[in-house]
Parts: C-alpha cells; structure tokens; sequence
C-alpha cells in the first residue's frame, strides 16, 4: 500500500497540514507535513493485508489507518490529537463520517503522562545536550590509571605523576609495568604497591594494558616492604566510560547543521526541541484547564524567539518547571476522566466502518 494507492483507490478520509504550519510556527524555511487518515479495502480489512500507517520516505507525509488512529487516541497519543484537532484551515480534505470522532471524547487525565510525560523526557534530553555543549570530552580515552592516586603526607597525588616524579637514590622514575599491587584487606580500592625493578619476580603491573577497566593485582613474596599505599577510584573510571560512550556516541549521530545553529546562539540547548517542548506542556496545561485541545498557539513570538536562542537555557527550564507545576495542579481538579471511554469510541469506529463498507 503506498500513498498514490490510497489516493487512486479514494481511501483517504482526512488530509490535514500539520506540524508548524497547523501550530502557528511556520517560518519561511519551514516544511510543509502532511498527516491524514485513510480505510482499508474491506478484503484487506478483513484478510491477511492490514497496514496500519503510509508514509513517504522522509516521514513527513504521514496517513494512519482509521483503526490504528483510534488505537492511538485511545492512549491519549499527543500527535495523533493534534492531527483530529487540526485548525479548519489546515484541512485539506475531510470525509463526513470524520465528524463522528471529536477530540473530547478521548481527552482524559492520561494526557498528563503522554504530553507532559514525554515533555519531561525532552528536558532531561537537553539537560544532558546542555552538559555535552559545556563540557566537550577529548577525543583521546583515558585509562583507569588517571583514577588512581597515591597517598603522600596528608593527602594524595596522581599516580602517573607520582610515578614520572619519584626519586629515590639512584632510582629516578618509575615504570608501572613493575609495580605490584596488593588489595588492602576491609579497605575499597585500597592498594600496597610494591616495586621491582629488576622484573624477576614477576609483578603483573598496575594495568595489563591501556583498555583495561581495573587494576591488576600481584603474588608479592613475604617480606617485601611496601613503596606506597595506592587508592583507584573505580566508580568515577565507571562513570567517566559511560559519559564517554554516551558523548562520543551523540557526537557520531547529532545533525550537524542543527548542532551549528545550537552553538551559533551560544544558548547551549536545542532550541527547536525545547521551542515544542514548551508548546507541547502548553497545550498540556489547557487540556487540564479547559477540557479541550486547541493546537494553535497564541504566543507565536515567545515560542520563535525560544527557538531562535534569544532566551536564556536557565529561563527556559524556569518556564518548563512552572508550566510542569501548573499542570500538576490542573490535574487535580480536573473533571476529565483518568482514561477515554474505549467502549464509546470503539463503537464509533465499528459505525465508522460499516458505513464505510456498507455498499463495497
């Protein structure tokens, strides 16, 4: 099933602009996306050949089944809403039967949990995104080695200054492949370390090699006299190795041109994502408010000056919480039910269809 077949077939029931353009957001680079609902042939409907969403290869034209629609309204899903709310401007097309599925027979306190829900989930993405920005890692991974230290006087210094610097006698410097270390006893990531500087008895070093994630530990005969006391901080070489993955990994997959724009307005947060995710808690806080579900915003100039970086990322995350807040509070008093009545609206869809296949 593709698009061109829906159209030729007369499928389509609903054909809508969405997006930007059906938010008040359009700029003049802004895509135009389509989203619409179309039916299945009764034989596919009922056989084996069900398709529950056509889209074009980019996703920005996007139809959805009439059952899987309903399946998704039912859930309280916010883009499918948007798409049964669209404004009457941005319709290009309706069948009549699209009538008989109003956005307020599904509106329930679910909302909370699918549009302020994933709203949250957006703000932790660009609290982490604002970390990334602030705090570039080098390319270059480091080893377990710059996690441990060793204990001098009353504190402590790093061990691979410690080994560079140690002199004594004749001995200037230190190789880590000859040192030995053995684990303290009811002490965590506490180590004696032990120095041959013959290499004949057989010390594994402190690490095997650069990629090992723990220290090695060495038989060290009886009698042998401590050279220091050494502590690894495993946990943070545990934290360090995930922040790595994470950064370099988000570093291979960001849009390049996006993270241009993000680092051009010095804000340090994805303002395009943080721009929908404040109209996205709005939207949230009127359905609580209201009952109803209206996706055209009316604070256009706020919203694009969000996007554009001209607004500070601590005033942004301010307005977040507030409206997060707000929500709460709505919720509470909210007459809407805690979830839609599926059986009301499965019985629209069933009339929906059997007019549909009334006379195929």
């Amino acid at each position: 099933m593709t698009i061109q077949n829906l159209k030729t077939k007369n499928l389509i029931l609903l054909e809508a602009i969405s997006g930007s353009r059906a938010f008040g957001l359009a700029t003049e680079n802004s895509d135009t996306d389509i989203r619409g609902v179309y039916y299945l042939p009764k034989e596919d409907f009922f056989g084996l050949n069900y398709v529950p969403q056509v889209s074009n290869e980019t996703n920005d034209i996007t139809y959805y089944e009439i059952g899987r629609l309903v399946e998704l309204l039912q859930k309280n899903n916010p883009n499918i809403l948007e798409v049964l709310a669209s404004p009457e401007d941005c319709i290009l097309q309706k069948h009549p039967l699209m009538d008989l599925l109003k956005p307020e027979d599904f509106l329930s306190k679910l909302c909370k949990d699918t549009f302020a829900g994933y709203a949250v989930s957006q703000i932790r993405k660009a609290k982490g995104l604002n970390k990334k920005i602030l705090n570039p890692m080098d390319k270059e991974r480091k080893s377990v080695m710059d996690f441990c230290y060793v204990l001098q006087d009353q504190g402590s210094v790093p061990l691979k200054k410690w080994l560079r610097e140690f002199s004594d006698g004749g001995q200037r410097g230190l190789a880590q492949e000859k040192c030995g270390l053995v684990s303290i006893e009811h002490t965590k990531g506490m180590f004696a370390l032990f120095y041959d500087a013959s290499g004949d008895l057989g010390y594994k070093g402190i690490i095997r090699h650069e990629e090992a994630n723990q220290v090695s530990v060495s038989s060290v005969p009886k009698g042998e006299k401590p050279l220091a006391y050494l502590f690894c901080n495993l946990d943070a070489y545990s934290t360090y190795c995930k922040d790595y993955r994470e950064y370099w990994k988000w570093v291979s997959e960001r849009n390049e041109d996006r993270y241009n724009v993000n680092r051009n307005h010095g804000q340090n947060y994805d303002s395009k994502n943080m721009m929908h995710t404040i109209r996205l808690l709005q939207s949230c806080e009127q359905i609580f408010k209201t009952g109803s579900l209206n996706i055209r915003v009316d604070n256009r100039d706020e919203l694009l000056d969000i996007k554009a970086g001209n607004r500070p990322y601590e005033a942004v995350m301010k307005k977040a919480e507030d409206l997060i807040r707000s929500i709460e509070h709505y919720h509470s008093v909210s007459a809407l039910p805690e979830f839609p009545d599926t059986a009301k609206t499965t019985k629209i869809l069933v009339e929906i269809r059997e007019e549909l296949y009334k006379n195929k």
